[in-house]
């Protein structure tokens, strides 16, 4: 067994779970850590042998990835999260055994993920990339004001874990795959939207930022002030990383992702308009 807990969390993900756990078998332990799930994912992670822990949220902090680096019994120092629209290759996970067997060189791991979109693998375009494979004696969740931001609920937003060493980044890659509608992929970046475009109007993505590590930082803080993003966000994704090749599919997700900084951009503007004070009708 590879020496490593996995942390995977679910909120009615019946059409995910089937195709994310049965990679994960070789992983010492497996929790699915559900929030009130009403479409049987407890019973689909329990059949597959994982422990399902429940979770209910009181609406303060931790929110959820930090309330299981805090409360979940691990048998293990190492911790993957594994997203259930994720899916993990023979390749990963042979790569992930032989790090544990030789002893990780750094404290966390990067890993890339490959997005399915419209039932399709995209080989080019861009690519997600999240620190999901630390030591969780090393790594904490920061505390982010965002309880605001009501679209974003339980789960932390779209930042990194804060890890107290060095990072590396693994050569194989998971899929992002998610088998609910694409309305389900609109629908959740909407309330990403939401949550960035808060954090961006008022100054708190900078703490954020100088959270990042090594070019990361350097990246997203340019990224923050370039202007045109979504038209940017486009060229990068269906030009520069090659997504016309991908036909089809590759051309719509360049444009979904656009979309979504576009969103952003537009929600920024309007809660500044919103934070100004009235103009004076005093003549």
């Amino acid at each position: 067994m590879i020496p490593v807990s996995v942390v995977v969390m679910t909120r009615n993900e019946a059409a995910n779970l089937p195709h994310c756990l049965p990679a994960l078998k070789r992983f010492a332990e497996r929790f699915v850590v559900d929030s009130g799930s009403t479409d049987g994912t407890p019973s689909i992670a329990e059949a597959a042998g994982a422990r399902v822990v429940p979770f209910r949220w009181d609406g303060g902090y931790p929110k959820k990835k930090q309330w299981c680096l805090d409360r979940l019994p691990f048998r293990q120092d190492w911790v993957l999260f594994v997203d259930a629209d994720e899916r993990l290759g023979g390749a990963l996970v042979e790569e992930i055994a032989a790090l544990m067997a030789a002893g990780p060189r750094h404290t966390g791991y990067f890993i890339d993920g490959h997005p399915v979109f419209l039932g399709r693998r995209l080989r080019f375009g861009a690519r997600n990339r999240k620190l999901a494979l630390f030591d969780r004696r090393k790594a904490h969740f920061p505390t982010v004001p965002d309880l605001d931001v009501a679209t974003m609920w339980e789960v932390e937003g779209h930042y990194q874990p804060v890890i107290a060493g060095t990072v590396g980044r693994l050569r194989h890659s998971l899929d992002h795959a998610d088998d609910k509608p694409v309305a389900a992929w609109f629908d959740r970046h909407a309330r990403y939207a939401d949550w960035e475009a808060a954090l961006r109007s008022d100054g708190r993505m900078r703490d954020l930022v100088a959270w990042e590590c090594g070019a990361r930082r350097w990246l997203k803080a340019l990224f923050d002030v370039v202007p045109a993003r979504p038209f940017l966000v486009f060229l990068y994704g269906y030009v520069w990383r090659l997504g016309f090749l991908d036909g089809g599919p590759g051309f719509q997700h360049a444009l979904a992702r656009a979309f979504y900084y576009w969103q952003v951009g537009v929600k920024i503007a309007d809660a500044r308009r919103r934070a100004e004070p009235p103009a004076s009708t005093d003549d």
